[in-house]
């Protein structure tokens, strides 16, 4: 076997920030190193940007797989699941006559920034009620009013709810809150969902035939990645779960849509209306 006449390409980038990076309207820099072992001729040196969304699963019937390349300017963010990545990788790519190409890729961090100005349906608070009458092994009614801030926020933000609980039955009850996240992975008409938790609390307890109002602010790790609503096969969304521990009964509970972005931006500042 002849020895290549390349003995080498790679291809790097100068980060734009100490997080190192990128979003829409940044500029990717850096260079392109090529070594020869001798002279050689070359078709073409290309250069590019490209990125993927890439789905695989395996159940007992087989596996589940699905690719999704997009053009269109609104990138969803760099991302990693246990099902499936969205990833952006700037490549170099050498051509040559009768041979195979060379490569050398080195992948980028992006992250998908709001343009434009948020949707004031997201910047509205939102508000919800559940009431239950219980049965069997306890008595009476347990009702809950929940008011959410609104419902977009950014990483490393706090997530403040207002709660009013009566509690008319024979027995204490809890509050109980989760701020969770869902991962959906999409190939054709297959889909896998992965739930976590991440972050619950549990109150003090409400005595029978009390009424109490409660002020909580759920901290937003900074490290979450942002919403994805942006692509075909891939979905991370968020939520608030807002519930009630009740004894020999199921549980009623209050869900809220949580919208989490970059925290490149941060919002003017809004509460609850009087």
């Amino acid at each position: 076997m002849m020895p290549s006449a390349v003995k080498s390409l790679k291809v790097t980038y100068k980060p734009v920030n100490e997080e190192n990076t990128f979003t829409s309207g940044d500029r990717v820099s850096g260079e392109v190193s090529l070594e020869l072992a001798k002279n050689c001729s070359i078709n073409a040196l290309w250069v590019k940007f490209k990125g993927k969304a890439e789905v695989l699963w395996t159940e007992d019937y087989g596996d589940h797989r699905a690719t999704h390349h997009s053009k269109d300017k609104n990138m969803p963010s760099s991302f990693k699941g246990v099902a499936g990545e969205i990833v952006y990788l700037l490549e170099a790519k050498l051509s040559r006559s009768v041979r195979r190409p060379t490569k050398d890729s080195t992948e980028i961090n992006f992250v998908s920034k709001e343009t434009g100005t948020i949707d004031p349906e997201l910047m509205k608070p939102q508000h919800k009620s559940k009431d239950k009458k219980l049965k069997v092994f306890n008595s009476g009614r347990v009702a809950m009013d929940v008011k959410l801030q609104r419902t977009v926020f950014f990483q490393g933000e706090g997530l403040q709810f207002r709660a009013r609980i009566q509690n008319n039955s024979s027995r204490p009850i809890k509050l109980k809150y989760c701020f969770y996240r869902k991962h959906t992975f999409l190939a054709k008409r297959n889909q896998h969902v992965n739930t976590e938790d991440i972050l619950k609390e549990v109150g003090e307890p409400i005595p029978p035939s009390a009424e109490e109002k409660f002020t909580r602010v759920v901290p937003i790790p900074s490290d979450v990645e942002p919403s994805i609503d942006n692509c075909s096969i891939i979905k991370v969304e968020y939520g608030l779960r807002v519930y009630l521990d009740v004894k020999y009964a199921f549980d009623p509970k209050i869900k809220f849509p949580i919208v989490i972005l970059s925290a490149r931006r941060v919002p003017a500042a809004s509460g609850f209306n009087r």
